[in-house]
């Protein structure tokens, strides 16, 4: 089973938006392999945001994911990372389809509403980043037989 870390960043946490956006990673058929919900220190962002750092996006990137609250995620299901970040729709909100979470949710350059990990190794680093293994878990949904027939890998 694939897994993917998205966090819903402070601007998803202000806008009172964490039921609709997890809605919709679940209604796609992911499930929840660890949540918590915490904020971010300067340290741990910038750990998880080190491929970025020179980059002029930089500092802002730093200062918004540290600015509030926020809820990270682990979630789970065959191809989790694609699915996830099609859910999601482009960084920008203005560039993003309706239908997205971005595209429905977001207008902004700055505040684009969740992360998603962008491949299987940046999955797990950024996993290990913000959960032990042991806060893991992995089951099946009583519905995933409805999600994933077994010859659909």
């Amino acid at each position: 089973m694939d897994r993917t870390l998205i966090i819903l960043k402070p601007d998803t946490i202000q806008r009172g938006l964490i039921g609709q956006v997890l809605q919709r990673f679940e209604q796609k058929g992911l499930s929840l392999g660890a949540m918590k919900f915490m904020k971010i220190s300067r340290d741990l962002a910038e750990r998880h945001y080190a491929p970025h750092k020179g980059k002029p996006f930089y500092p802002g990137l730093i200062d918004y994911i540290t600015s509030g609250p926020v809820v990270v995620l682990v979630l789970q299901g065959n191809r989790c990372i694609e699915i996830s970040r099609t859910l999601m729709g482009k960084t920008f909100g203005f560039e993003a389809a309706p239908g997205t979470i971005r595209g429905d949710f977001g207008a902004s350059r700055s505040y684009n509403l969740v992360h998603g990990s962008d491949s299987p190794e940046s999955a797990s680093t950024e996993i290990a980043l913000y959960f032990k293994d042991d806060e893991l878990l992995e089951y099946s949904l009583a519905s995933s037989g409805w999600v994933y027939p077994k010859d659909d890998s």
